[in-house]
């Protein structure tokens, strides 16, 4: 049986506070009501469809057509720039939908555009390498504990195993990866349809809050340790952290990081230029989110509490 952690990261994290427990306990309360509210209003809609299959019907006997069938289509707010389109249709970040633009492979009504602030409507024909994209009409939002040996991209051209694999058919809508975990790395990861979130927690001026737990295959010294967060020079320039701290403390080669910076790599290069080689690195909470109750290799759906507060987050948070 596999042992259980007994790594503490409390300090980066907050305990939940009594007004914030009797707050969930009124979320609770509210969301059973409007599940209530919801039920009966199915029933309602469901008298009323039988009501109106049987007008047609009757309309079909007298000789005249039934009224058309009538399907909900995603709301747009008039144009919006290419790269955000793409974004919204659940293809890719906002960041990444504007190298896909870049690269030559999107079309709008047949013709090559390479500028990602072209501005688009949901009555444009969209194609990404070939495919026509259409607005994500729901929203998915879901949390991976990902393990090693997976790859943070939608598809791998060398067939190597990809995060979507895991997920497998959680949903139809088409979701990716916020943000990059290398394939050595594990734990927290963000899958979502939502290009505008996306785009919000991978920006580098929001400073989105990331904790890791570090394994190194030798003690941290003190003064590498000093060293650390005063900050480390690395071949692209300053890496800093904003708290450091001893995971075990009879264990000093288990490490605990807090950061924003999201350039690639960043917490294995910083070690690694001080000599270090890492055994293991696991992210245990990214903007919040963190793997509690779930499994290495499982995932849930946020919740509605989830996503409102990703939504509404602030910088550095």
């Amino acid at each position: 049986m596999k042992k259980k952690s007994t790594h503490n990261f409390g300090k980066f994290a907050s305990k939940k506070s009594n007004a914030a427990i009797k707050e969930q306990f009124r979320q609770e309360k509210r969301k059973v009501k409007k599940e209530r509210e919801d039920y009966f209003e199915k029933k309602k809609a469901e008298a009323r469809s039988r009501s109106t299959g049987a007008e047609n019907q009757q309309a079909i006997r007298k000789g005249h057509a039934a009224a058309p069938a009538t399907h909900n289509k995603p709301e747009t707010a008039g144009s919006m720039p290419l790269n955000k389109f793409i974004a919204h249709a659940g293809i890719a970040a906002r960041r990444e939908a504007a190298e896909l633009v870049k690269k030559g492979l999107v079309k709008v009504n047949g013709e090559l555009v390479t500028e990602p602030g072209h501005k688009v409507s949901a009555k444009d024909d969209i194609r990404v390498n070939g495919k026509k994209i259409f607005l994500a009409k729901n929203l998915v939002y879901i949390l991976l504990n990902k393990p090693k040996d997976y790859i943070t991209t939608t598809d791998d051209p060398q067939g190597r195993k990809t995060v979507l694999d895991i997920i497998g058919r959680a949903t139809n809508e088409r979701v990716y990866p916020v943000g990059r975990l290398d394939r050595n790395t594990s734990g927290v990861l963000l899958l979502t349809n939502d290009g505008e979130l996306a785009q919000r927690l991978t920006h580098p001026s929001n400073e989105v809050k990331k904790v890791y737990h570090v394994t190194l295959n030798k003690p941290l010294e003190k003064k590498d340790f000093d060293q650390i967060l005063n900050g480390v020079v690395l071949e692209d320039g300053l890496a800093n952290v904003d708290t450091l701290a001893y995971a075990d403390s009879k264990d000093k080669t288990q490490i605990g990081v807090e950061i924003h910076s999201g350039r690639n790599r960043i917490v294995r290069r910083i070690f690694e230029h001080l000599g270090y080689d890492v055994k293991g690195l696991d992210r245990v909470m990214f903007a919040g989110l963190t793997k509690k109750n779930v499994d290495r290799g499982k995932w849930r759906f946020l919740t509605e509490k989830e996503v409102r507060d990703l939504k509404h987050f602030k910088k550095g948070k």
